[in-house]
């Protein structure tokens, strides 16, 4: 079976390549990352005019009509160069949300500005209590009239700070746990009753807690059916939980090339790294590692094409066996570095953060494991 890329993913693939060896190198992206915004501008309209916000959604919505292999080309270029700009909470958490939920009015209103690159938006959907149950929100909206007044707290929001709306998961009814009773709605982040605490997380990307105290909408901002949009969520969450997937595989290469490199250079007792037979075997190790989760993410994301009942299973085997190869070859790279892979100044430390962080997104590694066991 050929698993090469066609002529047009090979062609994104080599874009973006070459847009983060040549204008995203280590030094700009620190500056990126701790500048206010959190993420250059800049480089969010020029993803806009290549095309690159498009690329996950329907030709009919405006899209390019790409694939989940579309998707995971991309997501990989991106974690070799550690991106901070919001595509993930942006295009594929909250651009999924309104394709799927959104009706034609609802998209000219957030989803064409944001593939335009003239609107941020967030999917404000965790609470601190919900752990990874999506399902679980006492964030709730009550009818007033042709209103609905939302009351309540949601956590880690990616683009919490950044977003001018926000894509907001409420209970209309029902218990707190049951899947039926979750609406989907979109408020301005300028509403009255919206109050946000924003804060940088250790891989350097930006988040948000967001409290709603007593904030009106009207009823035209539900996204979809009233009381049935745990299905949207979690087809959102899946496909975000497959590029992060993808974004690891792109950071683990670059951590086992740059652990290679440096074994290559580095000396201990007059002889290099890379002539220890036991530091050859820990090298071998992560090698093995990294081929077998781009084996499996290659799996997933073709189940997600097919959109069978198969798809979440090989998702969570995907994410199970690529967050613990993220922790092998995270640490790995660290301990073979020594002392200077945890500083600032070394990119390798950037790389281990960003990587162990991807362990806690969307699932860990051990609920992926038991989902997958379940499934």
């Amino acid at each position: 079976m050929d698993f090469s890329y066609s002529e047009e993913q090979q062609m994104l693939q080599d874009s973006i390549s070459k847009f983060i060896s040549q204008d995203y190198d280590w030094d700009s992206r620190q500056a990126i990352a701790k500048s206010d915004a959190g993420f250059s501008t800049e480089h969010w309209q020029l993803f806009a005019e290549l095309g690159w916000l498009t690329v996950p959604f329907r030709e009919e919505d405006g899209g390019f009509g790409g694939s989940a292999i579309d998707l995971i080309v991309m997501m990989e270029e991106f974690g070799k160069g550690l991106l901070v700009e919001p595509f993930l909470a942006n295009t594929i958490l909250a651009g999924t949300v309104l394709t799927e939920a959104a009706n034609e009015e609802q998209k000219s209103i957030l989803l064409a500005p944001m593939m335009e690159g003239k609107q941020q938006l967030a999917f404000a959907y965790a609470e601190p209590q919900s752990r990874y149950e999506v399902a679980n929100v006492q964030c709730s909206a009550q009818t007033s009239g042709d209103q609905l007044v939302i009351n309540g707290h949601k956590a880690v929001v990616l683009n919490g700070e950044a977003a001018d709306k926000l894509l907001v998961s409420v209970r209309t009814s029902n218990a707190t746990t049951e899947r039926d009773g979750i609406s989907l709605i979109w408020v301005d982040v300028n509403a009255e009753g919206v109050r946000r605490k924003s804060y940088a997380n250790v891989d350097g990307q930006r988040a948000a807690d967001i409290w709603f105290d007593n904030v009106t909408v009207p009823r035209s901002n539900l996204l979809g059916e009233t009381g049935a949009a745990i299905d949207v969520i979690e087809l959102a969450i899946d496909k975000a939980t497959l590029a992060v997937c993808a974004e690891a595989v792109g950071a683990m290469q670059v951590s086992l090339k740059k652990t290679v490199e440096y074994s290559k250079i580095r000396k201990q007792f007059n002889v290099t790294l890379s002539t220890f037979q036991a530091l050859q075997h820990r090298m071998a190790n992560m090698f093995i590692e990294l081929e077998q989760s781009k084996s499996i993410l290659l799996m997933a994301a073709m189940e997600m094409d097919r959109l069978d009942s198969r798809a979440a299973k090989a998702l969570s085997a995907a994410k199970s066996r690529i967050g613990k190869a993220a922790r092998l070859i995270g640490q790995e790279s660290i301990q073979i570095h020594g002392g200077i892979g945890v500083t600032d100044e070394l990119d390798v430390g950037h790389y281990f953060k960003r990587l162990t962080a991807i362990q806690f997104s969307f699932g860990s590694t051990d609920y992926h494991t038991t989902r997958f066991a379940n499934a």
